[in-house]
Protein backbone atom coordinates (compact mmCIF):
# COMPACT_ATOMS: atom_id res chain seq x y z
CA UNK A 1 0.00 0.00 0.00
CA UNK A 2 1.46 3.39 -0.74
CA UNK A 3 1.65 6.29 1.73
CA UNK A 4 0.13 9.58 1.44
CA UNK A 5 2.44 12.12 0.90
CA UNK A 6 3.02 14.44 3.81
CA UNK A 7 1.06 17.47 3.96
CA UNK A 8 1.73 21.10 5.29
CA UNK A 9 -1.06 21.26 7.18
CA UNK A 10 -3.02 18.86 9.98
CA UNK A 11 -6.26 17.14 9.68
CA UNK A 12 -7.33 19.62 11.56
CA UNK A 13 -6.22 22.43 8.87
CA UNK A 14 -4.19 24.32 11.15
CA UNK A 15 -0.14 24.79 10.37
CA UNK A 16 2.23 22.46 12.11
CA UNK A 17 4.16 23.94 15.01
CA UNK A 18 7.29 24.04 12.89
CA UNK A 19 5.86 26.16 10.19
CA UNK A 20 4.29 28.40 12.31
CA UNK A 21 7.40 29.24 14.83
CA UNK A 22 9.38 29.69 11.17
CA UNK A 23 6.75 32.24 10.07
CA UNK A 24 7.21 33.86 13.48
CA UNK A 25 11.41 33.81 13.60
CA UNK A 26 11.00 35.63 9.83
CA UNK A 27 8.45 37.63 11.44
CA UNK A 28 10.39 38.76 14.24
CA UNK A 29 13.87 39.14 12.42
CA UNK A 30 12.15 41.56 9.82
CA UNK A 31 11.05 43.55 12.69
CA UNK A 32 14.06 43.91 14.12
CA UNK A 33 15.49 44.92 10.91
CA UNK A 34 13.40 47.55 10.78
CA UNK A 35 14.17 48.38 14.38
CA UNK A 36 17.84 48.49 13.57
CA UNK A 37 17.55 50.15 10.40
CA UNK A 38 15.83 53.05 12.22
CA UNK A 39 18.21 53.22 14.86
CA UNK A 40 21.00 53.67 12.00
CA UNK A 41 19.15 56.79 10.84
CA UNK A 42 20.33 58.35 14.00
CA UNK A 43 23.76 56.67 15.53
CA UNK A 44 26.42 58.65 16.70
CA UNK A 45 29.06 58.71 14.06
CA UNK A 46 32.01 58.74 16.85
CA UNK A 47 30.49 55.88 18.47
CA UNK A 48 28.33 53.65 16.19
CA UNK A 49 26.86 51.46 18.98
CA UNK A 50 24.65 54.04 20.60
CA UNK A 51 22.55 57.25 19.64
CA UNK A 52 23.90 60.48 21.50
CA UNK A 53 23.55 63.75 21.94
CA UNK A 54 23.52 65.09 18.18
CA UNK A 55 21.15 62.10 17.34
CA UNK A 56 18.79 62.29 20.16
CA UNK A 57 18.13 65.94 19.02
CA UNK A 58 17.59 65.24 15.77
CA UNK A 59 15.41 61.88 16.50
CA UNK A 60 12.84 64.52 18.53
CA UNK A 61 13.15 67.21 15.35
CA UNK A 62 11.45 64.08 13.29
CA UNK A 63 9.27 63.69 16.06
CA UNK A 64 8.14 67.42 16.85
CA UNK A 65 9.34 67.31 20.38
CA UNK A 66 11.82 69.64 22.32
CA UNK A 67 14.43 67.68 23.64
CA UNK A 68 13.54 69.02 27.20
CA UNK A 69 9.38 67.45 26.19
CA UNK A 70 8.59 64.63 28.91
CA UNK A 71 8.02 62.25 26.19
CA UNK A 72 11.34 62.25 25.36
CA UNK A 73 12.67 60.95 29.22
CA UNK A 74 9.41 58.68 28.98
CA UNK A 75 11.47 57.22 25.68
CA UNK A 76 14.46 57.03 28.09
CA UNK A 77 12.46 54.97 30.51
CA UNK A 78 10.84 52.95 28.32
CA UNK A 79 14.41 51.89 26.62
CA UNK A 80 15.91 51.62 30.60
CA UNK A 81 18.42 54.15 29.21
CA UNK A 82 21.83 53.70 31.76
CA UNK A 83 23.23 56.57 30.30
CA UNK A 84 22.07 60.41 30.29
CA UNK A 85 21.72 61.93 26.03
CA UNK A 86 22.93 58.02 24.93
CA UNK A 87 20.40 55.32 23.36
CA UNK A 88 22.37 51.67 23.22
CA UNK A 89 21.49 49.08 20.21
CA UNK A 90 20.06 47.01 22.82
CA UNK A 91 18.44 49.58 24.93
CA UNK A 92 16.94 50.45 21.99
CA UNK A 93 15.72 47.24 20.70
CA UNK A 94 14.55 46.45 23.96
CA UNK A 95 12.39 49.23 24.16
CA UNK A 96 10.70 49.20 20.83
CA UNK A 97 9.89 45.80 20.83
CA UNK A 98 8.12 45.92 23.95
CA UNK A 99 6.49 48.86 22.50
CA UNK A 100 5.78 47.16 19.56
CA UNK A 101 7.18 50.03 17.24
CA UNK A 102 9.55 50.02 14.41
CA UNK A 103 9.22 52.77 12.45
CA UNK A 104 9.55 56.89 12.98
CA UNK A 105 5.70 56.96 12.31
CA UNK A 106 4.59 53.94 14.92
CA UNK A 107 7.47 55.84 17.57
CA UNK A 108 5.04 58.92 16.96
CA UNK A 109 1.84 56.97 18.01
CA UNK A 110 3.81 55.05 20.81
CA UNK A 111 5.10 58.29 23.05
CA UNK A 112 1.78 59.38 24.23
CA UNK A 113 0.37 56.32 25.24
CA UNK A 114 3.35 56.09 27.41
CA UNK A 115 1.81 58.94 29.07
CA UNK A 116 -1.05 57.13 29.50
CA UNK A 117 1.16 54.20 31.21
CA UNK A 118 2.36 56.22 33.77
CA UNK A 119 -0.85 57.42 34.89
CA UNK A 120 -0.91 54.25 36.93
CA UNK A 121 0.51 55.05 40.47
CA UNK A 122 2.67 52.46 40.66
CA UNK A 123 3.97 52.77 36.92
CA UNK A 124 4.74 56.37 38.07
CA UNK A 125 6.65 55.83 40.69
CA UNK A 126 9.04 53.25 38.71
CA UNK A 127 9.05 56.27 36.06
CA UNK A 128 9.65 58.53 39.11
CA UNK A 129 12.57 57.14 40.74
CA UNK A 130 14.37 56.47 37.25
CA UNK A 131 14.21 60.18 36.18
CA UNK A 132 16.07 60.97 39.28
CA UNK A 133 19.02 58.06 38.47
CA UNK A 134 19.06 59.01 34.84
CA UNK A 135 20.16 62.44 35.86
CA UNK A 136 23.39 60.63 37.49
CA UNK A 137 26.11 61.20 35.09
CA UNK A 138 28.77 60.14 37.56
CA UNK A 139 29.79 56.42 38.39
CA UNK A 140 29.77 56.93 41.85
CA UNK A 141 27.49 60.31 41.83
CA UNK A 142 24.52 59.95 44.19
CA UNK A 143 22.98 63.08 44.56
CA UNK A 144 21.52 65.67 41.92
CA UNK A 145 22.40 69.17 42.34
CA UNK A 146 19.65 71.37 42.94
CA UNK A 147 19.34 73.15 39.56
CA UNK A 148 19.07 69.57 38.11
CA UNK A 149 16.65 68.21 40.39
CA UNK A 150 14.38 71.16 40.72
CA UNK A 151 14.14 71.23 36.63
CA UNK A 152 13.21 67.12 36.53
CA UNK A 153 11.06 67.90 39.85
CA UNK A 154 9.04 70.40 37.64
CA UNK A 155 9.30 68.27 34.02
CA UNK A 156 8.14 64.98 36.14
CA UNK A 157 5.50 66.21 38.60
CA UNK A 158 3.78 68.99 36.74
CA UNK A 159 1.11 70.85 38.27
CA UNK A 160 0.95 68.54 41.37
CA UNK A 161 0.11 70.13 44.90
CA UNK A 162 3.09 71.76 47.21
CA UNK A 163 5.92 71.45 44.18
CA UNK A 164 6.25 75.11 43.23
CA UNK A 165 6.51 76.05 46.67
CA UNK A 166 8.97 73.40 47.10
CA UNK A 167 11.05 74.76 44.22
CA UNK A 168 11.07 78.37 45.82
CA UNK A 169 12.27 76.55 49.18
CA UNK A 170 14.65 74.87 47.58
CA UNK A 171 16.24 77.61 45.63
CA UNK A 172 15.98 80.23 48.57
CA UNK A 173 17.21 77.97 50.83
CA UNK A 174 21.15 77.71 52.03
CA UNK A 175 21.62 74.68 53.74
CA UNK A 176 21.09 71.80 51.38
CA UNK A 177 23.25 72.14 47.86
CA UNK A 178 21.87 68.62 46.28
CA UNK A 179 18.79 65.87 46.55
CA UNK A 180 19.21 62.14 47.44
CA UNK A 181 17.20 59.59 46.06
CA UNK A 182 15.73 59.21 49.48
CA UNK A 183 14.34 62.59 49.99
CA UNK A 184 13.27 62.43 46.01
CA UNK A 185 11.22 59.39 46.89
CA UNK A 186 10.06 60.94 49.84
CA UNK A 187 8.84 64.13 48.17
CA UNK A 188 6.25 62.39 45.81
CA UNK A 189 5.03 60.64 48.96
CA UNK A 190 4.69 63.75 50.17
CA UNK A 191 2.81 65.56 47.21
CA UNK A 192 0.13 62.53 46.98
CA UNK A 193 -0.32 62.41 51.07
CA UNK A 194 -0.33 65.77 52.45
CA UNK A 195 -3.14 68.24 52.21
CA UNK A 196 -2.17 71.75 50.49
CA UNK A 197 -3.17 73.32 53.73
CA UNK A 198 -0.40 71.12 55.20
CA UNK A 199 -2.47 70.07 58.21
CA UNK A 200 -2.17 66.55 58.13
CA UNK A 201 1.79 67.25 58.42
CA UNK A 202 3.72 64.82 61.24
CA UNK A 203 6.86 66.11 62.14
CA UNK A 204 7.25 63.09 63.65
CA UNK A 205 6.73 60.44 61.14
CA UNK A 206 9.59 58.99 59.38
CA UNK A 207 9.97 62.27 56.88
CA UNK A 208 13.59 63.57 55.69
CA UNK A 209 14.56 66.51 57.88
CA UNK A 210 14.78 68.52 54.06
CA UNK A 211 11.17 68.24 54.05
CA UNK A 212 10.57 69.16 58.11
CA UNK A 213 12.31 72.12 57.07
CA UNK A 214 9.82 72.68 54.18
CA UNK A 215 7.17 72.86 56.23
CA UNK A 216 8.92 75.17 58.43
CA UNK A 217 9.12 77.48 56.07
CA UNK A 218 6.09 77.05 54.40
CA UNK A 219 4.63 77.31 57.69
CA UNK A 220 5.83 81.24 58.55
CA UNK A 221 2.89 81.92 56.22
CA UNK A 222 5.34 83.05 53.15
CA UNK A 223 3.60 80.18 50.55
CA UNK A 224 1.59 77.97 52.95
Amino acid sequence: MMRRSSSRRTSSGVLPATATASAGNKAAAKEQEKIDALFAQYVDRNEESCIGPEGIEALCQDLGLSPTDIQVLLLAWKLQASRQGYFSLDEWRRGLKAMRVDSLEKLKKALPILQQEVANLYTFKEFYTFSFQYCLTEPRQKTLDLETACQMLELVLGPRPHLSNFVQFLQEQTEYKAMNLDQWNAFLRFCDEIKPDLSNYDENQAWPLLLDNFVEWARKGRNC
